[in-house]
């Protein structure tokens, strides 16, 4: 598949968009993502993402994501970076928080399009997600430098269509994160993400990642992460190691 049609593909994601979804006070964020993935399962390899964020000043929807990936044709640890293919491209959004028993509480979902070519690099499948996260100051673990936080999320992906011949998708995955931001420029994040793969007839799986970033000027962000496997091989959305480096700008 050429850039010209994935370029297509994006531009009828972004149609499906309501009148008026994002408003006059928008602000953007774009990403370009480098992953450099081993013992992988599918959807999770070595690739390339570029990712459009929406940020709506007003309405209802807080979030609206675009992702598109570029998954490299060899799938190794190294992979071969000049040498991408299209991914299944992925389109999320995500509500402004409510109180829900006193807790700030943010739902949102992602749709997953089987688009990669070859189809081998991608899952087949069109998937759905639905999410829910709350935020957490750790004020008595807080200082003036150093904020603290601690960041549940729950996700459901199930598969709804798409390729018979492939495997169906449906796994429970938690996110727990714990946040450092120190003094407003330099953040620390360490997560756990256990997954339950309820194809696997509930065989669990997890992994850990220890994300550094640093903000820079004119809006800039710098952003390093390092993961690896902490049980359950072959489940679902894990891997063995990853390393990735991001790099962002709002404007």
């Amino acid at each position: 598949m050429t850039k010209v049609h994935a370029l297509a593909i994006a531009a009828a994601a972004l149609s499906f968009l309501p009148e008026g979804a994002l408003g006059t006070d928008t602000q953007w964020r774009f990403e370009l993502k480098r992953q450099n993935t081993d013992r992988d399962t599918p959807g999770e390899s070595t690739k390339t993402t570029a990712r459009l964020e929406a940020l709506p000043g007003e309405g209802s929807v807080a979030l609206w994501r675009l992702d598109l990936p570029f998954p490299d044709e060899k799938t190794s640890f190294s992979g071969s970076p000049f040498d991408p293919r299209l991914g299944d491209i992925k389109v999320r959004a995500r509500l402004r928080p409510v109180d829900a028993g006193s807790l700030p509480v943010s739902f949102f979902s992602e749709l997953t399009f089987p688009t990669a070519e070859p189809k081998e690099l991608g899952q087949g499948k069109y998937q759905v997600m639905l999410g829910a996260e709350t935020f957490h100051p750790l004020v008595s673990l807080s200082s003036e430098e150093h904020q603290l936080s601690f960041s549940p999320q729950v996700q459901q992906v199930v598969s709804v269509a798409g390729d018979g011949a492939r495997n169906d998708i449906n796994y429970t995955k938690l996110e727990l994160a714990l946040r450092d931001i120190w003094r407003k420029v330099y953040s620390l994040k360490l997560t756990a993400k256990p997954v339950i793969d309820w194809v696997q007839d509930a065989k669990t799986g997890a992994v850990a990642e220890l994300e550094g970033a640093v903000t820079l000027r004119h809006n800039w962000k710098l952003q390093l992460m390092l993961g690896g496997r902490l049980w359950g091989e072959g489940v679902a959305s894990t891997y063995g190691t990853r390393v990735e480096l991001t790099v962002g700008k709002t404007f």
